[in-house]
């Protein structure tokens, strides 16, 4: 097993999450918000596909070197699950669910003769014999086949969570019935599952998303995508919150010199252009990898390198923003009754901090984070779009558009690489920004008064 650098963080991250839960479990202050997240359907709906995301993230964090492999190769289980889209390759272009290549070349004829016309796949519907006459029957065919095996697997799961609700509640309410919270969730997870499963029974037989200028999966493309947009959302925020949140609380809570201090800090950080300062960054780390060439003997360790060091840059250059909020929250919470009450009665000023003022900023801070996470999903993308983003070799959202941009110009136009990113991000942090307003509905003070 290898563990490279964003995958040891994610999971010391899972665990830290999986602690905070322990340790905020029965508490009343965050249990009340948890449940109006809970009766939300939008937000738990945007959940179920936040998590769909996150498993796939995760799959492709578990990293190995496969033992029948001669090089330095390093994989995933996404990867090594995934092998028939990974190895199955074609010479360039193709369209999605296309059996021929995309452009017209010289065609070497069995019997010696050559024909300009559009060369087979080697792997996308090699099997059809007339493929104009087959083609669509087989996809159609297929699509159904692969639908049903997704809706009874999907039907499984969702059977087997109605027999585990109705034991728990059934036997207490003689008519049992289903929220519509509940309904909503088992829909969207019916659908993902179903369709999800549809996609992978037909990328066996075609390429349901086409192919690239050299001949990869789009599909497969895209997926390996959703791992870098969440390191980078995820870590990012990490990286990103003792910053915000310890300067925030120190500027607002003893102010003097101290408050300016920070201003002064984060006020400077702001006025060096964001830009400039990612691409220098990229600039000296790519520096320093050509003259230690020795550390980075694996293509993927050298791109992970950078994606890590990507993450940090955005983390020290967006926690001024959640330092402001912080900061102007503290000084209004200093001068409440409780906390001049425990100044008075000596109360030592870090049990303070600890105990009356941290706990009250919170509610900012998760609002913070959900909302951050999609704009860095977003600066991902721009970033790998003007080059100074994550190593070209990287899959990513980012270096899909960056690589289908040019080729949005020609005739026939290639729409699929571009189209593809899309959708997966626009899914991604559409699902985000929705359970974004859920939690910021829970934990605003302000609404939850209502």
């Amino acid at each position: 097993m290898v563990v490279l650098w964003t995958d040891a963080l994610i999971f010391i991250l899972i665990f830290a999450i999986l602690g905070l839960v322990i340790y905020l479990r029965g508490k009343e202050h965050i249990k009340r918000p948890l449940q109006k997240i809970a009766h939300s359907k939008a937000g738990m709906a945007s959940l179920v596909v936040l998590l769909f995301f996150v498993l796939i993230g995760l799959l492709d964090s578990v990293h190995f070197k496969p033992a029948n492999t001669k090089n330095n190769e390093i994989i995933s289980l996404l990867d090594y699950w995934a092998t028939p889209l990974r190895e199955h390759g074609e010479k360039t272009y193709s369209a999605p669910f296309a059996t021929t290549l995309y452009s017209k070349e010289i065609i070497a004829l069995e019997d010696g003769t050559t024909q300009w016309g559009y060369p087979r796949l080697t792997f996308g519907g090699n099997y059809l014999d007339n493929p104009e006459a087959q083609q669509l029957a087989d996809v159609l065919k297929k699509t159904g086949y692969g639908f049903a095996q997704g809706a009874s697997l999907a039907g499984f799961f969702i059977l087997g969570y109605l027999g585990i609700n109705y034991n728990a509640q059934g036997k207490k309410n003689q008519a049992f019935a289903l929220s519509s919270i509940a309904k909503s969730v088992l829909a969207v997870l019916f659908i993902i599952v179903s369709f999800s499963y549809t996609l992978i029974y037909l990328s066996a037989y075609y390429h349901v998303l086409g192919t690239d200028k050299v001949g990869e999966d789009v599909f497969y493309q895209a997926v390996k995508s959703i791992r870098t947009g969440l390191v980078l959302g995820t870590l990012t925020t990490l990286i990103m919150l003792p910053m915000a949140i310890v300067f925030g609380i120190l500027a607002g809570y003893f102010r003097g010199w101290v408050d300016d201090l920070i201003q002064y800090v984060y006020t400077t950080l702001n006025s060096i252009p964001g830009v400039l300062l990612i691409a220098a960054s990229i600039l000296m780390v790519q520096v320093y990898m050509a003259n230690h060439e020795q550390d980075f003997t694996s293509v993927i360790v050298r791109a992970d390198m950078r994606l890590l060091f990507l993450c940090l840059i955005l983390g020290v250059t967006n926690w001024t923003g959640l330092c402001r909020l912080l900061r102007a929250e503290t000084l209004k919470l200093r001068e409440v009754e409780y906390v001049q009450a425990a100044h008075a009665l000596g109360v030592k000023q870090s049990m303070i901090l600890l105990r009356h003022i941290l706990p009250n900023v919170m509610h900012i801070v998760l609002i913070s984070v959900v909302l951050d996470f999609s704009s860095l999903v977003l600066a991902e993308a721009v970033l790998s779009y003007i080059n100074i983003g994550v190593d070209p070799t990287t899959y990513s959202w980012g270096n899909m558009i960056n690589g289908a941009r040019l080729e949005m110009a020609r005739e026939p136009i290639v729409w699929w690489s571009l189209s593809a990113a899309f959708v997966f991000m626009f899914t991604l942090v559409l699902a985000a920004n929705l359970f974004a307003d859920a939690v910021q509905d829970a934990f605003d003070p302000r609404r939850s008064a209502e």
